[in-house]
């Protein structure tokens, strides 16, 4: 396993530091692929999380090489209003920042999309700090081998994410999707440093301006949704936390809205005034049962197809911990079980794509693509 990791780090580090100098297509087939192509479309979450540290360039060019159709960065921003990936403005959990002694000073605690959170946060931090930073596993006891990888990858920004994208679509003669989340829109808009206008800058100075183009930006809030739908032609996807929990944004604004109201039918048809897809909890579409095995299917698929909606759920992941317990292979939480069992139920449900720490798995079920 050790040589395993070892080669997986070579190659990443190849892929990001080599490919990305590609400048010529003159001998590649222009006709390419499109991100949108394939179904199910696989959505590489965090990049190939399953097996580097989340949110590096390194696990987005290792999704991309094992056949992912999206890479699914977070974004979060910076005091200076850089957009960078992180899963969390805290950084505490997902870099080295603890270990740094002249950044000792910035640890505090404050109410994050209310929450209280106490650690490192990205908007007290500038670009340049951020880049002095190391990227480290954050649940390092589920995935031991990642965090073998710890300090090989800095904090990519959202510019450097797309850089790698295009790189590679050259090496992979196909066309590669980007699908980031917005991370505590309301939180950052009222530090002053609204998400909303630069990411949609970003993407259009990138070319990345219309509905087919292989674009999807993501929230868990409505309101900042909302408002990019005012900024830009872009694909939107609504994001659906616990269903009794209302989006941040809509109780700080004192409304009802709970996630459970925007998935019945008359919610579906609101979301899709604005959203051209949803992305629910898989509990959404098949709940477990007490014993932790897969129950019945739902109505929500259905419910979404009539609204319009595409329909993307989160999270899958190949551990037994995170699986049901028809499919978990062996009393090891952190040991692969079926997945491969649980993508074909969803799949059997009418999903048209997944969010997955282990895109190889998804592209292996989905089987051939062709271009």
């Amino acid at each position: 396993m050790k040589e395993k990791r070892r080669v997986i780090l070579l190659l990443v580090k190849f892929l990001v530091f080599n490919i990305v100098n590609a400048t010529s297509v003159s001998d590649l087939n222009l006709k390419r692929r499109g991100a949108d192509d394939c179904k199910p479309v696989v959505v590489a979450h965090r990049g190939a999380s399953g097996y580097v540290p989340e949110h590096t360039l390194g696990a987005y060019a290792l999704a991309i090489t094992m056949g992912a159709d999206y890479v699914e960065p977070d974004l979060v921003m910076t005091s200076d209003g850089h957009l960078i990936s992180r899963h969390e403005n805290e950084l505490g959990h997902t870099c080295d920042v603890s270990q740094r002694p002249e950044f000792a000073n910035r640890y505090r605690t404050q109410n994050v999309s209310g929450k209280t959170v106490t650690g490192w946060f990205s908007e007290d931090f500038t670009l340049a700090e951020i880049k002095t930073l190391r990227a480290t596993e954050p649940i390092p006891l589920i995935r031991p081998g990642n965090a073998r990888l710890d300090k090989a990858y800095d904090i990519p920004t959202f510019q450097e994410i797309i850089d790698l994208v295009k790189a590679l679509e050259i090496s992979e003669n196909r066309t590669i999707g980007i699908y980031p989340e917005l991370k505590y829109g309301l939180h950052f808009q009222n530090l002053g440093l609204a998400m909303e206008p630069k990411v949609v800058d970003i993407f259009h100075r990138n070319g990345y301006t219309e509905k087919n183009d292989p674009v999807y930006i993501q929230s868990f809030e409505v309101s900042n949704l909302k408002k990019l739908k005012k900024l830009t032609n872009l694909r939107l996807l609504q994001l659906y936390g616990a269903p009794t929990a209302r989006p941040f944004d809509q109780a700080e604004l004192g409304t009802w809205l709970t996630y459970a109201r925007m998935a019945t039918p008359k919610g579906l048809a609101n979301v899709a005034e604005y959203a051209a897809a949803v992305g629910p909890q898989k509990s959404y579409i098949i709940p477990r049962n007490l014993a932790n095995n897969l129950g019945s299917p739902t109505n929500f698929v259905k419910d979404a197809h009539a609204a319009g909606l595409e329909v993307h759920p989160w999270t899958f992941r190949a551990e037994n911990v995170y699986l049901p317990k028809e499919f978990q292979s062996n009393n090891s939480s952190i040991a692969f079980g079926d997945l491969e069992s649980e993508i074909k139920a969803f799949l059997d449900a009418g999903v048209d794509g997944l969010f997955v720490d282990q895109p190889d798995i998804l592209v292996r079920v989905r089987g051939q693509c062709s271009d």
